[in-house]
C-alpha cells in the first residue's frame, strides 16, 4: 500500500508540473472549511409473500446522524486539508424475528444494536485542479457504487485521484483496500456476491470525457484481485427539443473477464468463485452487459424507457462484500438502471425491459413535490437446473421538501416495491423516512 501511495504522489506532482500553481484560495484550511449535519429517520419493512422459511418479514426504525466535515485547503503550490464523516446510527424499534443483521441495524448475538457508530476521515492534497484523497471514500462511478439506500451509507477505504487538467476532461484513478457496510462498523475486505473469500485491492481508473455541451463519453477499467478485470463504455446525450423538452440517451456496456484465482480451477477449488449461475456451473466470472435507454422530458413529465442484455458466462459483478459472514457488510450498488430497490435485473442470461414515469409537481405549482413509477421485466435468466426464468418488479417513490414555515427544507420519503420471482421469494418493500440537513459551519 505505501508504494502505491508514493507512486500516486509521484503522479500527482508529474501531471501538474507543467499547470500554472494557483494558491488554494486565500481563506485557507478553517476559513473555507464547511460542515452540516444530515438527519435521517429511516423505516424499513420488507415482507417475504411466499415461502415457509425465516424471516416472513423485516421490519425496522432507525435514526441516524451523519456529521460531515469539509476543510478548506492550506495557502501555497501544494494545498493540503482534510475532510471527515461522523456516522451514527441509534434503533428506534426492532425486534426478534424481525431483524435481519446487514440490512440496515448491526447485529448483537442475533439481535438489533441499541447504537453504533464510527469516523471515516479523509486526508486531501490540491495542486493545481488535480487532487489526490486518502483514507474514507463514497465513489460514485461506473465501477464502483457506494450504497446509500439504507439509515448510513456505505464507505470504502483507499486512494483516489482525480484530475482536471485537460478542458473538458475529468481523469481519476485509485486503489481500494476495505470496505464498511451500510449496516456494520466492521471492516472488510473486498468480494464479489455469492462469495466468501476477501480481496485485498480493487484498482480502478478512468475518463470522463465532455465531448461537447451535448455529449459526454466515458471509459473506464477496474480490477478486483483474484476475481475479475472490467471495461466500461458509456456515452450520455442530450438533445434540446425546444425550450422546455429534451431527450436524454444513455448508453451503457460492460466487459467482465475472470481474474488470477478466479481464472483457474485450483483458485476457484480454493473459494474464489462467483454466486449463481455459471456455465459449466465452473464458478468462473465471464461477462458481457449491455443497456440502451432513452427519456423524454417535458413540463415536469419524464418518460424513460429502455433494454438491458447480460449474456451467459454469469451473473454480472462489481464489489459485493454480503456473503462475508459475521460482517453486517450487506447492500451493494450497481451501476445499472436495473438496480432497483429489491431485484437487480443481473443475472446470467437475463433480458430486461424496463419503462419508468416521474413527474415534478413545480410545474403544476407544487415546489418540492415529486413522483415517479418504474416497471421492469426480466426473461432469460439462466438456473443452476437448467432452463430459464423470469421475473418482474413495480416500484413507487414519492418525494417532498417543505418550503416554507419552521419546518422549511425538512424531506418526507416513501417508497413502495412489489417483486414476483422464478428464482427468489415475492416481496413487498416500503419504507419511509424524513430528512432534514442542519449547518454547523
Amino acid at each position: 500500500m505505501m508504494r502505491f501511495a508514493v507512486a500516486s504522489t509521484l503522479a500527482l506532482s508529474f501531471v501538474c508540473a507543467s499547470v500554472p500553481a494557483d494558491e488554494p484560495g486565500p481563506g485557507g484550511f478553517l476559513a473555507d472549511a464547511k460542515a452540516n449535519l444530515n438527519l435521517r429517520t429511516f423505516g424499513f419493512r420488507n415482507d417475504n409473500l411466499d415461502g415457509t422459511g425465516a424471516p416472513s418479514r423485516t421490519e425496522e426504525w432507525a435514526q441516524g446522524f451523519v456529521v460531515k466535515f469539509q476543510s478548506g485547503f492550506t495557502p501555497g503550490g501544494i494545498g493540503y486539508g482534510l475532510d471527515a464523516l461522523g456516522l451514527a446510527g441509534v434503533t428506534l424499534d426492532s425486534g426478534q424475528g424481525r431483524h435481519v443483521g446487514s440490512s440496515m441495524i448491526p447485529s448483537d448475538d442475533g439481535r438489533a444494536t441499541k447504537t453504533w457508530a464510527r469516523l471515516a476521515p479523509t486526508f486531501k492534497a490540491r495542486l493545481a485542479s488535480t487532487e489526490l484523497r486518502y483514507g474514507a471514500l463514497v465513489p460514485q462511478l461506473p465501477v464502483l457504487m457506494a450504497n446509500d439506500g439504507r439509515v448510513l451509507p456505505q464507505t470504502f477505504e483507499g486512494l483516489q485521484i482525480s484530475s482536471e487538467a485537460f478542458d473538458r476532461l475529468l481523469l481519476t484513478g485509485g486503489r481500494i483496500t476495505r470496505a464498511v457496510g451500510r449496516g456494520s462498523t466492521d471492516r472488510t475486505g473486498l468480494s464479489v456476491a455469492g462469495a466468501t473469500r476477501q480481496s485485498d485491492a480493487f484498482y480502478y481508473g478512468g475518463a470522463d470525457w465532455a465531448v461537447d455541451d451535448a455529449l459526454k463519453a466515458q471509459y473506464y477499467f477496474a480490477r478486483l484481485d483474484d476475481y475479475y478485470l472490467q471495461h466500461f463504455f458509456g456515452a450520455i446525450h442530450h438533445l434540446q427539443l425546444g425550450e422546455s423538452s429534451e431527450m436524454i440517451t444513455d448508453a451503457r456496456i460492460f466487459s467482465t473477464r475472470s481474474s488470477g484465482a478466479n481464472s483457474t480451477a485450483a483458485g476457484r477449488a480454493g473459494g474464489y468463485v462467483v454466486g449463481g449461475y455459471t456455465e459449466g456451473d465452473t464458478g468462473e466470472i465471464d461477462n458481457r452487459t449491455w443497456s440502451i435507454s432513452s427519456e423524454y422530458r417535458h413540463a415536469g413529465h419524464a418518460l424513460m424507457i429502455g433494454y438491458q442484455v447480460v449474456s451467459s458466462g454469469s451473473n454480472f459483478v462489481q464489489p459485493n462484500q454480503g456473503s462475508l459472514e459475521g460482517k453486517g457488510a450487506g447492500g451493494a450498488s450497481t451501476y445499472l438502471l436495473t438496480d432497483r430497490f429489491i431485484q437487480g435485473f443481473n443475472r446470467a442470461g437475463e433480458r430486461t425491459a424496463f419503462a419508468q414515469y416521474g413527474f415534478d409537481f413545480a410545474a403544476v405549482g407544487v415546489v418540492g413535490l415529486k413522483a415517479s413509477v418504474m416497471y421492469l421485466k426480466g426473461t432469460g435468466a439462466d438456473t443452476l437446473g437448467g432452463g430459464s426464468a423470469a421475473e418482474w418488479e413495480r416500484d413507487l417513490g414519492v418525494d417532498y421538501v417543505i418550503q416554507g414555515g419552521p419546518l422549511k427544507g425538512v424531506g418526507l420519503g416513501w417508497r413502495n416495491a412489489i417483486s414476483h420471482s422464478e428464482l427468489s421469494r415475492n416481496q413487498d418493500l416500503n419504507r419511509a423516512f424524513l430528512t432534514y440537513t442542519l449547518p454547523l459551519l
